[in-house]
């Protein structure tokens, strides 16, 4: 089921947005969706928190105490990776929405046709994402991580941790090398090999400052200083390109 959570200060506003993504879901039969709505971030926040987030945000901007940004901000910073899309009456915020990996911005009011094209690219964007993940066999039993709730993965002993929005989760003994380990990741784009024995993932960094590498749950990671540069690089790349 696609979870949506829709969040505007104003009631009017509020209701022709969710309104819009019902009409949207009933437009496609085969999605099954759902669509909660917030009158304040605060409020959003503490929802996602017991249902341990919602598939895609959309988010007015201008909100008192806790605008959008910062509620997008807050939903980076405890590991949320659900797909934002912001709405606005004004165009100064694009920046901003650039800074918490935003997926659209759109410009209010919302024209329908334009609103279901970019619909449709998050939910195949989603799509992509829930079909990817891996299998890592632990002392009870395997386990399927999606790779976009993995922040890293490092060699701890004869074991592999991997360090996920919800926790960690260390493998059994491994008796082939790290990199054999880390091989079904860094053949995707968002993960970067950093050291011998430490994967990090691309859409968990924040930023890159000199050896030290950020992370959206505010953890930092001292990076090989031969290797820091050409993280940084890279990093930059992956964000640019995206």
């Amino acid at each position: 089921m696609l979870r949506i959570a829709v969040c505007d200060d104003d009631e009017k506003q509020r209701s022709k947005t969710a309104a819009l993504l019902n009409a949207y879901l009933h437009s496609r039969p085969g999605l099954n969706g759902q669509v909660e709505t917030f009158q304040s971030g605060s409020a959003l926040l503490a929802r996602m928190e017991q249902l341990h987030g919602f598939d895609l945000y959309v988010l007015d901007i201008l909100m008192p105490q806790l605008s959008g940004i910062d509620t997008g901000r807050r939903l980076r910073s405890l590991g949320e990776c659900g797909e934002i899309i912001y709405l606005t009456n004004y165009n100064d915020f694009a920046a901003d929405s650039y800074d918490v990996r935003a997926f659209f911005y759109l410009l209010k009011p919302v024209e329908e046709k334009k609103l279901f094209q970019v619909l449709d690219r998050a939910v195949e964007k989603l799509n992509r994402r829930h079909s990817s993940a891996i299998v890592v066999h632990t002392a009870d039993g395997p386990q399927r991580i999606l790779l976009d709730r993995i922040r890293y993965v490092e060699r701890v002993g004869r074991c592999v941790r991997y360090g996920c929005t919800d926790g960690t989760v260390d493998s059994q003994t491994i008796r082939v090398s790290f990199r054999e380990i880390a091989a079904p990741l860094l053949a995707n784009e968002s993960f970067c090999l950093c050291g011998a024995s430490y994967v990090l993932n691309f859409q968990h960094v924040t930023g890159v400052n000199g050896q030290t590498a950020m992370l959206d749950n505010g953890q930092t990671v001292i990076l090989p200083r031969r290797a820091a540069a050409d993280f940084k690089k890279a990093w930059g790349k992956y964000w640019l390109d995206k």
